[in-house]
């Protein structure tokens, strides 16, 4: 398995650092970045699609940054973690086993099926029927199934005395698919429909309709549609090639080389794949760094979650200090509320409610609500508690804001509306009132320090002469 870390080392080092026609624009811990690696990240993350777009000098310093973080992954041997290993032979396998696919095995594949049902068909035309159906479950009672008969012979004295053989089978059938569209099935060939269906389908000409008969399902009248011959291959084509691609023939296809590559080199699929990367990689370098961008993407996450995203959002303490620090910064204009809409059934549970959760935290609100009030029924429910401006609800502008023209709307069974919480005037008491926001931007500065410390232990080189050619040679 560490064979994929080593490869991907080599392929750093495969283009000679001091060849002209892609020369080396920068050096990040002593591992030097090709132009043409640069103007790859560089020309992906800046397209006319991206909405933040980032000019030259912003985005070299983005770049080092992205750098530096898989750097340190790496040193810190998360590379050869079971677990990413696993992720990224799944990812670059995906790339590469599709490669290994002969040239025309779609086209043969495709080519297969339309001969399979060309075999089928047996000489066959295929038929579109439309049909009413009656059901008759086997366990039916001799009464039971008496019974639908008299009704679909009743059906076909109608359609006998002239009624529309759709409107009949919207009305009566009991095949709701079929029904909503008059009765109408799909094309059909032979051996797709149980065999009393199809001998009266085949025994009918176009616009004939056929007696009751019954079938091991129920019973049918059938009226057929259309019939026409099997169309060319070239024209089907296009459609069945969708459906073998929906059925995973791309997946079947690649399973199928690389398993008959690796036996005739005697090697495991593993190796071969391996190999392969080293050898397709070494061609095309967009593939090199599409597969360096996904290698590099996973070590970047890991990292960023380990040493972090994941800390910054469980230090509480951390937390609260970078709040208080910060209280300014969130401070608001308009007043807001923090607190629980709740629905009681009965008006003396509103003031229960409040009673009962006087003293209570607010993250155990919800709990302590259903435990008392919703073990037998529901008699009270709860939306979440969380921060709610004027404007976003119209129970709170209409409760806390004193919102005149505010709509309310009863919630049925319901009808008492009430909340509890807390109206805060000019920004928020504690960091919990506005947790998430709080947490992204105590993240970020986590961030900026892991950098900053990145930066000074790792060495950085840049090459401007070099820099200011990309995209212009």
């Amino acid at each position: 398995m560490k064979r994929i870390a080593l490869f991907l080392l080599h392929l750093t080092f495969y283009i000679p650092v001091l060849a002209q026609d892609d020369p080396v624009v920068m050096k990040i811990a002593g591992t030097p970045i090709t132009r043409s690696e640069f103007e790859y990240n560089y020309n992906k993350n800046n397209t006319e699609n991206v909405i933040d777009r980032k000019d030259l000098e912003e985005y070299v310093e983005l770049f080092i940054n992205y750098k530096l973080k898989v750097k340190a992954a790496e040193d810190a041997k998360m590379d050869t973690a079971s677990a990413f290993l696993d992720e990224f032979r799944t990812y670059r396998d995906q790339q590469i086993r599709p490669l290994l696919v002969p040239e025309g095995s779609e086209e043969a594949e495709v080519r297969d099926y339309y001969d399979g049902m060309l075999k089928q068909l047996d000489g066959h035309d295929l038929r579109l029927p439309a049909h009413i159906f009656l059901r008759v479950p086997q366990k039916s009672t001799a009464e039971e199934q008496e019974a639908k008969k008299v009704r679909i012979d009743s059906i076909y004295q109608a359609l006998q005395g002239g009624a529309d053989f759709a409107e009949l089978a919207k009305k009566c059938s009991e095949d709701p698919q079929s029904a909503v569209r008059g009765g109408e099935l799909t094309w059909f060939g032979p051996g797709q429909l149980v065999p009393e269906f199809e001998k009266v389908m085949y025994e009918l000409k176009k616009g004939e309709t056929s007696a009751p008969f019954l079938s091991t399902v129920g019973y049918h009248i059938v009226k057929l549609v259309d019939c026409k011959q099997l169309e060319p291959y070239e024209e089907l084509k296009p459609q069945i090639q969708r459906f073998l691609e929906s059925r995973g023939m791309g997946e079947r296809l690649a399973q199928k080389a690389t398993d008959s590559i690796a036996a005739a080199r005697g090697m495991t699929p593993e190796q071969l794949l391996d190999a392969e990367t080293e050898r397709l990689c070494a061609k095309d370098m967009d593939l090199k760094y599409l597969v360096q961008e996904y290698h590099d993407g996973l070590l970047l996450y890991e990292i960023s979650k380990t040493q972090i995203w994941d800390p910054a959002a469980s230090d509480t303490v951390a937390l609260e200090n970078y709040f208080k620090q910060n209280k300014k910064k969130y401070a608001w204009k308009t007043p807001h509320y923090h607190g629980m809409v709740y629905y009681a059934k009965e008006k003396a549970d509103v003031k229960k409610v409040k009673k009962l959760l006087k003293g209570v935290d607010e993250e155990n609100w919800t709990k302590v609500v259903r435990d008392a009030f919703n073990k037998d029924s529901v008699t009270v429910r709860m939306e979440q508690p969380r921060l709610y401006e004027k404007g976003e609800h119209a129970f709170v502008d209409s409760l806390v804001f004193k919102v005149k023209e505010g709509k309310t709307r009863e919630r049925k069974g319901y009808p008492y509306a009430a909340v509890i919480g807390r109206t805060l005037k000019k920004g928020p008491q504690k960091w919990a009132d506005i947790n998430s926001q709080v947490v992204t931007d105590y993240q970020g500065e986590c961030e900026r320090k892991f950098v900053e410390d990145l930066r000074h232990r790792y060495a950085v080189e840049k090459y401007p002469e070099v820099l200011a050619t990309v995209n212009k040679h």
